[in-house]
């Protein structure tokens, strides 16, 4: 099945309802970063959560996810955008951490002691940062509690990684329902018990659900589709990006780069692609720099 996000209202548009499948994009993800299993599933949710979040946005909008729970895999970075593309790093992409019973540990990996923020860049004056302390570290529940906390929106947040015994990502995916004005308490109950009922997220979609059918298995049928989007992991650097970042380093770095006489090659966070620069390149950088003094 291919990777797509659904944008929903239900019950009268009382409830927006977002989901949506990952799993090609979480397994480009795996190989690029080479996460280990509770890496993978760390790292999996918070790019799922992003993606879904950046359904949330108009335009050119964007937005960055950052969860630093002082666990062993440290800081999970994910930024998205409206467009359907998400992009991301971890610190320690080789750490794993399992269950008594066997499950993926990753309110462990990822750490409680710490906070979750998110920055949208709202194309306005001011880019917005708001954050608020992680509960346990599942992602899912943090984000829960970020929307409550943070931006006032009673939301629920279900976020699932299914990986494989040779580490291979087999699901993924997740949903973002958030109660708006005029709901009723008796719809709010009826949702909840659906929720509580239903199977992991992971395990569904491995079964073969469809982002409609989450929706549907939430809601009981009582909704509406108002938009389909494609997802992707996607990279936008260049080597253009990376040479101003050279220029902004300044001339006298830059000279004692060309004083090494060596080529300077730069490797990007999200994709590991990699740009060299020449010692002629650094020259024409540096001579960049002092233009701009």
């Amino acid at each position: 099945m291919k990777d797509y996000l659904v944008k929903a209202f239900a019950y009268s548009k009382t409830i927006r309802l977002y989901a949506a499948i990952t799993t090609n994009l979480v397994e480009d993800a795996r190989k690029i970063h080479d996460t280990w299993p509770a890496a993978t599933a760390a790292f999996g949710r918070t790019l799922t959560a992003a993606l879904i979040m950046g359904a949330l946005l108009k335009g050119d909008q964007s937005l960055v996810i950052q969860i630093d729970g002082k666990g062993p895999i440290g800081k999970i970075i994910a930024l998205s955008n409206a467009n359907g593309e998400v992009k991301g790093m971890v610190s320690n992409p080789r750490v794993h951490l399992s269950t008594n019973e066997g499950k993926l540990a990753v309110g462990k990996v990822v750490g409680s002691d710490g906070f979750l923020r998110v920055t949208k860049d709202l194309k306005v004056k001011d880019i917005y940062t708001s954050s608020a302390k992680l509960q346990t570290g599942e992602i899912g529940d943090d984000l829960a509690y970020y929307f409550a906390m943070s931006e006032q929106t009673p939301s629920s947040v279900g976020l699932g990684v299914l990986v494989s015994p040779d580490g291979n990502v087999l699901s993924s995916g997740g949903f973002i329902l958030q109660v708006l004005p005029g709901v009723l308490n008796e719809t709010i109950n009826m949702i909840e018990k659906n929720i509580s009922i239903m199977k992991p997220i992971s395990d569904l979609l491995f079964e073969g659900y469809s982002p409609e059918d989450l929706i549907s298995e939430i809601t009981k049928g009582n909704y509406e589709i108002i938009e389909s989007l494609d997802v992707k992991y996607v990279c936008d650097c260049t080597v253009e990006r990376f040479a101003k970042g050279l220029i902004s380093l300044g001339e006298v770095e830059l000279q004692e780069m060309i004083d090494k006489d060596e080529m300077v090659e730069v490797v990007c966070q999200f994709c590991n692609k990699k740009y060299d620069f020449s010692i002629t390149d650094l020259q024409k950088l540096k001579l960049e720099a002092m233009s701009k003094k």
